[in-house]
Parts: C-alpha cells; sequence; structure tokens
C-alpha cells in the first residue's frame, strides 16, 4: 500500500469528484482511478460507490475514511517533529536548467537573509516537481511560468511568489562572418532550419511552440530532441542548429562569443520563476526561508 493512494482517497472523499480529485492531484484521470482501484484491492473492500452522481463512499468509504485521516495527520505530525529536532536538509525540487543556474546564486542571497541552512535539490520535469510537492516529498519547488501555460495545481492547498524573471532565447553557433548566427531565424525561410527542440511534452517545449505558432511563416525541422536544456545548448554549440535556452543558463556562451543570437528580441520567450510551497506544514526553516524570498522579490526590479 502506498502513501499517495490515502492521500488520493481524501482528496476523492472531499470533492466526490474523480475528474476534479485526478486535477487536483495533477495525474490524469484515468491513472487516478487506477490508484483508488488499487487501494480498494489492498483493503479487499470497495470503498468508492461510482453508479451515484456526484460519487459517494460506500459505507467501507466512510468507515476507512477515519482511519486514513489519522494516519496521514499521524505520520505528518512525526515527519515535521523529526525534522524539526533533527535539523534536516530543506527539500527543493527544480526543472533542470532551474536547478543549474538559478538556484545557487538565489539560494546565497536566501541564505544571507534567512541564515544557513543544508538543502538538497531534486532536478526533475514540471511534473515530477509537482508531484513531488503535492506528495509532501519536497518543501518547495521552483519552476517557470508561462502566461499561456497554467500550472494544475490547488491554489488552496499551495501558495506561490514570483521570484525572478527570465526569458527563453534562440541560439546558434556564429558563423564567423561578424558574429552572424550560422542559423538564423527569418520571417520566411527557403530552407528548414534544423531545430534543437525540447519535444511537445517538456513545458519550455511548449513554451516554444507556442511563439512558433505565432510565427508561421518560419520552417524548422526538428533534428534532435531532448527535454533539458543544458543538453540542447551542447547540441547548439557543437553546430548542430538552433535551441531556444534559458538566458540564464546561456550568459557564459554568449559573453564568450562561442554563441551568439539566432534572432531578434521578437523571437524571446518571456518566462517568470515562481516559488511554490504548502503552508500545511509548519517548519521554521521553511518559514525563515518564505520569509526571505518575499523580502528579496519586493526588493527586486521589474523587466
Amino acid at each position: 500500500m502506498e502513501l499517495t493512494w490515502l492521500e488520493d482517497f481524501l482528496c476523492l472523499a472531499r470533492t466526490n469528484n474523480f475528474s476534479r480529485a485526478a486535477l487536483e492531484r495533477n495525474v490524469t484521470q484515468s491513472a487516478f482511478s487506477r490508484r483508488i482501484k488499487a487501494l480498494e484491492y489492498w483493503l479487499g473492500a470497495r470503498l468508492v460507490d461510482r453508479s451515484t452522481y456526484p460519487t459517494s463512499l460506500t459505507p467501507a468509504g466512510h468507515a476507512f475514511l477515519t482511519v486514513a485521516e489519522e494516519v496521514l495527520r499521524a505520520l505528518q505530525l512525526a515527519r515535521a517533529d523529526l525534522r524539526a529536532s533533527g535539523g534536516g536538509r530543506v527539500r527543493f525540487a527544480a526543472l533542470h536548467s532551474l536547478a543549474l543556474a538559478f538556484f545557487p546564486i538565489w539560494s546565497g542571497a536566501i541564505k544571507a537573509a534567512a541564515g544557513p541552512f543544508d538543502s538538497s535539490m531534486q532536478a526533475d520535469n514540471m511534473h515530477n516537481c509537482l508531484q513531488a510537492l503535492i506528495e509532501g516529498s519536497v518543501d518547495f519547488v521552483l519552476c517557470f511560468v508561462h502566461p499561456e501555460l497554467p500550472i494544475v495545481i490547488d491554489p488552496l492547498r499551495f501558495i506561490a511568489l514570483p521570484v525572478g524573471e527570465d526569458r527563453l532565447i534562440p541560439l546558434s553557433v556564429p558563423s564567423g562572418q561578424g558574429g552572424r548566427p550560422r542559423f538564423a531565424l527569418r520571417g520566411r525561410s527557403a530552407k528548414a532550419i534544423p531545430h534543437l527542440a525540447y519535444g511537445p511534452d517538456a513545458f519550455l517545449g511548449q513554451a516554444v511552440n507556442l511563439k512558433l505558432r505565432d510565427r508561421p511563416g518560419c520552417r524548422l525541422h526538428t533534428v534532435y530532441e531532448n527535454p533539458m536544456a543544458e543538453a540542447l545548448k551542447a547540441m547548439a554549440l557543437a553546430g548542430q542548429g538552433i535551441a531556444w535556452v534559458p538566458e540564464s543558463s546561456a550568459g557564459p556562451e554568449l559573453r564568450s562569443g562561442r554563441l551568439c543570437r539566432a534572432g531578434g528580441a521578437v523571437w524571446d520567450i518571456p518566462l517568470s520563476i515562481r516559488l511554490y510551497r504548502t503552508p500545511e506544514r509548519e517548519n521554521p526553516q521553511v518559514d525563515a526561508i518564505w520569509t526571505a524570498a518575499q523580502a528579496a522579490s519586493q526588493a527586486a526590479p521589474r523587466r
């Protein structure tokens, strides 16, 4: 039996709706339904009456609801006590590019304000980072936000704070002639331009696709896919094509001239950087970091 199943069951009992509960749990409805069925199989009892609308609990489900609440509450209290007494690490999850380029500098500034703290980092994709926060395996999530790509997470359980700004910029190796790009973005291209892409399931890939949708005249041909910005940057450095890379990740290569812009500012994709946490779990160190992040966010100049 997995702890996730109990959290799923409590969410379903609260919402009485499979689709809404799956949305809050940040999983597909089919995956959510399979997990509820797995819990029922493990218990050997039917917990949910699926013949009614809205969904309701069976007598066994009502009886188990109290047990599930008590088990989760006891585990959460024990975890909070152990962390408070043991001075454990503050656990972060972030997209790979933020973990590499943003977090080292940002966390140093936060430590200067909140005091020293030990931390761990889970670098992963957007879905897994948010799932880790929902399941309680991390304290904070750092992620990019795009205005046309909403993050589906329960605003009543999780709070967000803007902590920075970045932008995806198209990059190419220079051609050697006055620093011009070997692969250049133009309004209309007679020849397809090699594109180093994140893939359609990656958050940054979806942001790039939105930009390309708005500029349909440009012909790109995907020659390589990788969900990691650093991997795409390495391929761009090898002269394999154009890659949209966070500006924060490409600073050294731009300054040295090893990479250059493949297009003007019209091809840039603005992003904000957001810090997520849940206020449900009390932890003095986590609270101090959040307070310091709030102060830094209010003091930071906006573009």
